[in-house]
């Protein structure tokens, strides 16, 4: 199998563009394994279940949705290997767009992501005691954080948020039996006026945890098993609950908020 190759882009942002090249004998072994594995449960009219010919097979085939599983197959080890060659920390998994895919012609494919911002955290001992005169409540020492620590966030993790957001809005809204826009009109909101203000929020939460993250690490601020587990437990009271949640995935996820939570107390206790 041909190598794919990739090149980068950056932005100053940290948003990371990169583009795949895949040479078409790639693509054509790839597209022979996807149209082999459809084979086998293929119902096609005139051939026993399975036993339908390849070229056949490929006939039923939609050729989106053949491109799709084709790339399926290459894309997570291509993936791999960019992030391995150039080495890359991405903090999301990228967005994909085929840029061309035509027969007897190599592969065009962008993947976009983006590293998380270097924080530079300043004297930021000294911007809280010197609001120690006001006796600023946690909102306001928030504040303070967000006007007094500059960072450039990357579009796509706004994005990404902003989409999440969304999406949970229109599941609640549906659930209610309402539309999008009959629901904004009762706030007074449109469309776009909501997006804007979820990016706004969107791009506060990204730089508060980036900010507290940072204060936890050169705080050698550390939370314990005992602590990530408590918190799991005062979540789920259903003890079959916990189980479900008592993954590595949901305990890193525990530990970050866990961490900031005690970094925003440690900035509390400086007043």
């Amino acid at each position: 199998m041909d190598k794919i190759r990739s090149v980068i882009a950056k932005s100053d942002d940290g948003t990371i563009q990169i583009t795949f090249t895949v040479p078409y004998p790639t693509v054509k072994e790839s597209q022979k394994a996807v149209i082999e594995e459809y084979a086998k449960t293929a119902e096609i009219p005139g051939f026993r279940k399975g036993k339908a010919p390849i070229d056949k097979v490929k006939e039923k085939i939609d050729p989106n949705t053949l491109i799709e599983k084709s790339l399926s197959r290459l894309l997570p080890k291509a993936l791999a290997d960019a992030i391995t060659e150039h080495k890359l920390r991405p903090a999301i998994y990228p967005r994909f767009e085929v840029i061309r895919a035509n027969t007897d012609e190599d592969w065009q494919i962008r993947a976009v992501t983006c590293e998380l911002p270097e924080v530079d955290l300043g004297d930021y001992k000294k911007i809280i005691a010197q609001a120690s005169k006001e006796k600023p409540k946690e909102q306001e020492i928030i504040k303070i954080l967000l006007d007094s620590i500059k960072i450039d966030v990357p579009k796509i993790l706004i994005d990404e948020e902003v989409n999440s957001k969304l999406a949970n809005l229109l599941a609640r809204i549906e659930k209610l039996g309402l539309t999008l826009e009959g629901y904004l009109s009762s706030l007074g909101k449109n469309p776009e006026t909501l997006r804007e203000e979820y990016k706004t929020q969107a791009k506060n939460a990204i730089m508060l945890d980036l900010i507290l993250n940072k204060i936890a690490v050169e705080e050698k601020i550390q939370t314990n098993e005992e602590q990530i587990n408590d918190a799991l437990r005062a979540a789920s009271a259903d003890p079959k609950l916990f189980e479900k949640l008592n993954t590595p995935e949901q305990k890193l996820l525990v530990k970050g908020v866990l961490s900031r939570r005690s970094a925003l107390d440690y900035l509390v206790s400086l007043i």
